[in-house]
């Protein structure tokens, strides 16, 4: 077992309007002599923008936004922007993000040269509906019944005068090419995804097309435990490691007292990030404080950034859908862990 430190809590909500219901699932990235912080802020309605601070060092606040620093703005964002990503590639800052118009839930871009100005790119993820989905999906076999019960939307086609697509969240770049590629994970319900492309401009409709007509070759991650029975999905950005690609993701699991969500630890291959070779059998760590316990959403860590200094790596992840905490650990303990439980290979 991975000796696992609760920090305890980063951030707060304030009564600022655009935070006064909560602060969670923050990106992290470390940039000169700051960890920035670009985090889910809540407003009444469920009403969500990005909210930024940094920190001096893996706890302490020295600076902190009293505005969001992306908000809604496109009618695809029109109910909110939530659970952003950060990755620099190469000189250019991605920031990915949930854009939520009230009936949609879809991932979308923002790009920076400095971490202050951003230019919202649209959206990233498939405009489609389940059925489109369901037909492509399945040309090539059958896929995990679970993606009928969590994408069908019980049948309707229309709501609020916008048409139903299949919800497509946590898009997280890796933070580097590989073989001169981009690569994304993403999560349609219930597993998690990858996508590979020479470049942005490549995700058109007949791109997605494709990509679900063999839609089970690009699935990276399904269930296998106890804690992630329900569904999983994408965490912090992959960390690059000599033994492959660290993923810290989310895992789902359900109770008769609703889900348990708990923060999880993969490795995937550092030359082909499409093959899962180590995962640990238990949590990495679950709810367990009662800031953890209670909150907007009860029993919830929800990991969404990550950075390491020296040996130790800093997690850090919504707490109950309220506020971001932080938890520690050593990067090489964790990935040692992970090679005692290693995939064998399949022949």
């Amino acid at each position: 077992m991975v000796n696992i430190i609760k920090e305890g809590i980063v951030l707060e909500k304030t009564e600022l309007g655009f935070e006064i219901e909560g602060v969670l699932n923050p990106a992290i990235i470390r940039s000169g002599d700051y960890i920035h912080m670009f985090y889910r802020a809540v407003a009444k309605g469920n009403y969500s923008s990005i909210g930024y601070c940094k920190l001096k060092n893996h706890m302490i606040v020295e600076e902190r936004s009293d505005v969001p620093i992306l908000f809604p703005q496109c009618e695809y964002e029109s109910h909110g922007v939530e659970d952003p990503r950060i990755v620099k590639i190469d000189e250019l800052f991605y920031l990915t993000y949930t854009a939520y118009d009230g009936v949609n839930a879809l991932a979308a871009l923002a790009t920076s040269t400095d971490l202050i100005s951003w230019e919202k790119k649209g959206l990233i993820a498939p405009q489609i509906a389940f059925k489109e989905f369901y037909r492509l999906a399945q040309t090539k076999g059958k896929i995990n019944e679970k993606y009928h019960r969590y994408n069908e939307h019980e049948s309707i086609k229309e709501k609020k005068g916008k048409p139903v697509f299949v919800w497509d969240k946590n898009v997280i770049p890796f933070p580097r090419r590989i073989n001169g590629k981009l690569h994304f994970l993403h999560r349609i319900k219930p597993d998690i995804q990858i996508v590979v492309v020479d470049e942005l401009e490549d995700l058109t409709a007949e791109f997605w097309q494709n990509y679900f007509l063999q839609f089970n070759d690009n699935v990276v991650m399904t269930s296998k435990h106890k804690h992630e029975i329900s569904y999983l999905g994408g965490g912090c950005p992959p960390i690059e490691t000599e033994q492959g690609w660290l993923i810290i993701y989310h895992s789902v699991y359900d109770t008769v007292k609703g889900y348990v969500y708990c923060a999880c630890a993969a490795l995937l291959d550092l030359g082909n990030p499409q093959k899962e070779i180590a995962r640990l059998p238990y949590p990495l760590f679950k709810p367990e404080h009662e800031w953890e316990l209670k909150g907007e959403v009860n029993n919830v860590c929800f990991p969404s950034g990550a950075v390491t200094e020296n040996d130790t790596l800093y997690v850090y992840y919504g707490a109950a859908d309220k506020r971001i905490a932080c938890a520690s650990m050593s990067l090489s303990e964790l990935l040692k862990e992970l090679i005692l439980n290693s995939i064998p290979n399949e022949k």
